[in-house]
């Protein structure tokens, strides 16, 4: 089987280390790639917001299957032409898609499939967004209604930088010549926790769930970012979670999007929360997570490509159950200096090899990297997520910790506390 991956970060490379690792691929392509994925996968520029580009690189290379991986090409409809020509695409389209690019949908599509969320209030001024804030009250909740790589929520007892938020992101701009618009919605205590699923657009497959960690600094303070470390399993998480969510949450929702025309084929990303009043949904993605994504591809062990060439050719019913590690996964995040507000790039990176163990239980996945003259270079806020597997989340974060420790990066950032309440409440 000959794959495309398309995208350039660290939840693609993923994607190609286990794709690489499957004896069903005989090839395997990354576009436009990074300089960690060229190291297992044949890399190709393109524009991935492009269907036609990303479509004819797909027709030349005879790809029997094309993985796309980050959400702007999804919601830019680029698994349309692919689609239309024939090749399997392991991605929804467009119009399902909207379920990560706009807020506002995704509400509308939980509240006609019962699916339990937040209450929630869609405002288009500052004096509908300063309306909402008063009637929820504090701790404050603003969401911008489309993609902001993951960046686009305040969660703030701040109303003042609530309320400005909420004015930026209705800002006026080349991409929103209308402005934008937000969500606002009540705050959700509890633990959260990501629950991926593979769908074809009836049956759904879910994954092992993983809780990522979204603040900059140690003790989830600072701001927030696109993620700056992951782990699973959750040994804390209620008996019977996935199977809870599974039946109220994702058939649900796929059933909803199926029922009005829009069959969402590809991965459904739940962000939950499990607070005092049950689970409930923070909001979906329609891809796969970053950084979720390398802790729990690290976990599985049925070969991945099949799996997901069912899931575009809608036979996923036939699929015999995903078979996981008993282990434990750990990411840790390198991030470049002054991220994520303004992240420098062009800096050297070195010990990439000394942080990888040779026995494969530590392995660095790159995320915005770029080779020049035979040297890995920084080249995006998060640049490195160094994973490791161990026999439990203690043993696995101290794999994952001690690659961390070989890596050289001026300027560099990470944080320290990565599974540290989990692996000590486990022990």
């Amino acid at each position: 089987m000959k794959v495309l991956v398309i995208g350039g970060g660290a939840r693609e490379h993923a994607l190609c280390r286990s794709l690489s690792q499957d004896p069903a691929v005989t090839e395997l392509y990354c576009a436009p790639g990074n300089a960690g994925i060229a190291q297992v996968a044949t890399v190709h520029p393109v524009n991935q917001l492009d269907g036609a580009e990303v479509t004819a690189l797909a027709r030349r290379l005879a790809a029997d299957l094309v993985v796309i991986g980050p959400e702007a090409p999804l919601v830019a409809g680029v698994a349309e032409p692919l689609r239309a020509a024939g090749i399997p695409v392991f991605g929804p389209s467009a119009q399902a898609a909207q379920l990560e690019g706009s807020k506002a949908f995704a509400k509308d599509v939980m509240a006609a499939a019962g699916v339990p969320t937040a209450r929630s209030y869609l405002c288009t001024t500052p004096e509908e967004a300063a309306e909402a804030l008063d009637a929820f009250g504090a701790p404050y909740v603003v969401k911008d209604d489309g993609l902001a790589a993951g960046k686009g929520v305040v969660v703030t007892a701040d109303r003042t930088a609530a309320l400005a938020h909420a004015a930026a992101c209705m800002t006026v701009t080349a991409d929103r010549p209308e402005g934008g618009s937000v969500v606002i919605e009540e705050y959700l205590d509890g633990p959260e926790v990501s629950l991926f699923a593979i769908t074809d657009g009836t049956t759904v497959l879910p994954l092992q769930p993983a809780q990522d960690f979204k603040r900059a600094l140690d003790g989830d303070a600072g701001p927030n970012t696109g993620g700056m470390g992951a782990y699973s399993p959750l040994p804390w998480a209620p008996e019977g979670l996935v199977a809870e969510v599974l039946e109220t949450v994702l058939q649900p929702t796929v059933d909803e999007l199926r029922r009005r025309g829009t069959p969402f084929s590809g991965l459904l990303y739940a962000g939950l929360a499990l607070t005092s009043r049950g689970t409930r949904v923070i909001e979906f993605n329609a891809r796969f997570g970053d950084p979720e994504t390398q802790v729990v591809l690290a976990r599985l062990r049925t070969p991945l490509a099949g799996v997901l060439l069912a899931a575009a050719t809608g036979s996923l019913a036939a699929q015999e159950p995903l078979r996981w590690d008993e282990g434990a996964a750990v990411t840790v995040v390198i991030a470049a200096q002054g991220y994520p507000a303004a992240p420098r790039s062009g800096d050297v990176i070195e010990g990439l090899e000394k942080a990888e163990a040779a026995d494969g239980t530590v392995h660095v996945l790159h995320a915005g990297t770029r080779a020049e003259e035979g040297r890995v270079l920084s080249a995006g806020g998060r640049v490195l997520s160094v994973t490791a597997i161990g026999t439990d989340l203690a043993q696995a974060r101290e794999r994952a910790y001690a690659g961390v420790a070989e890596i050289r990066l001026e300027g560099s950032q990470h944080r320290t506390d990565i599974a540290l309440r989990a692996a000590q409440d486990a022990s």
